[in-house]
């Protein structure tokens, strides 16, 4: 059979796929698997060994469409289930199925503040989607492949991380989704202990305020929080191989968070106006919630704002940072 499974972004949901991709791979006899994607997020499935050939969304739907028709796709797995990936199903005409968003009962969980979301990862989800192609959870978690250019030799880090560190994502794409300056720095002294902060270039702005307000601190712990700001340094691979040479992960929920599950990293995962309860909790790895509980305004969104919509912040301003390091 010829499989074509369709998740157009981003860089976390396209990791949750990955087991979706395997099984396919492993367990249809056979199955040659394409995956289409936006371009941009080439790096994520690039050097996945279980998919044959990758489809990127170009600017005219209709190009995407032509070049999708003459592979003559068997099946669709549409793992995004948009106005987009839906016309392009009805385009191609071939038997399909896409996953279940549970956008009703994200509403009433958002809005009313009602919970009836099942209890199921939406990797259960994203699987039961692809149930008609005879596959079944192999238990193995999420995939992640760095190619070996990309791989970080610890060598290259300042000295006193290269005996070990802390890696902490302190990006995300809302920022209702982050911590404020003042808590990410709160949180790092408790951590006490060489810490690398990883996130994009537009991260890079906090990750220098940070790594300044700890450059001239001492403690009389021998290893205490030292900071290397790689916000922006880094490609996604690169950062990944941060992310796996790591002695245990600090996160928002974010994309980072989810790589950091594909290496079976402890996680300390950080929420403030969504909530796991969603489903997109790290996946078959050992985790901490980091989260505010006592507030009556949260989830405030499915996927997050620019500012608190109530104006206090909360859910981040009063998060208890009660855990304890391995």
């Amino acid at each position: 059979m010829k499989i074509l499974i369709l998740r157009f972004s981003s860089i976390g949901d396209i990791v949750l796929t990955t087991p979706v991709v395997r099984a396919i791979k492993q367990q249809v006899p056979g199955a040659q698997v394409h995956y289409c994607t936006k371009p941009q997020f080439k790096a994520i499935v690039a050097h996945n060994p279980y998919i044959d050939k990758i489809h990127y969304l170009p600017e005219k739907l209709n190009d995407l469409v032509a070049e999708l028709k003459a592979e003559k796709f068997d099946y669709i797995v549409d793992l995004h289930n948009n106005l987009r990936t839906r016309l392009i199903r009805a385009k191609l005409s071939v038997p399909a199925k896409g996953f279940d968003k549970l956008n009703i009962w994200k509403w009433l969980l958002v809005n009313l503040k009602i919970n009836r979301l099942p209890k199921v990862h939406i990797v259960d989800r994203y699987l039961a989607a692809a149930a008609k192609l005879g596959i079944k959870n192999d238990g193995l978690g999420l995939d992640y492949f760095i190619p070996a250019a990309d791989e970080v030799d610890l060598s290259s880090l300042p000295e006193s991380h290269q005996k070990g560190y802390v890696a902490f994502a302190i990006g995300a794409q809302h920022a209702t989704k982050r911590l404020p300056l003042e808590r990410l720095l709160e949180l790092c002294e408790k951590i006490n202990r060489p810490i690398i902060l990883l996130g994009g270039k537009e991260d890079a702005t906090t990750g220098e305020e940070i790594q300044r307000y700890f450059q001239n601190r001492t403690t009389n712990n021998e290893r205490r929080t030292t900071i290397y700001n790689a916000c922006g340094k880094y490609n996604l691979n690169q950062s990944a191989s941060l992310v796996r040479q790591a002695e245990v992960v600090f996160s928002h929920d974010t994309g980072l968070m989810h790589i950091a599950a594909a290496f079976k990293k402890k996680i300390f995962s950080i929420w403030g106006n969504t909530v796991p309860e969603f489903g997109m909790y790290p996946y078959r790895t050992d985790f901490t919630v980091l989260e505010n509980r006592n507030i009556l305004c949260r989830p405030c969104s499915k996927i997050g704002y620019a500012a608190c919509p109530q104006g206090h912040f909360k859910c981040m301003r009063e998060i208890k940072f009660e855990f304890t390091l391995p």
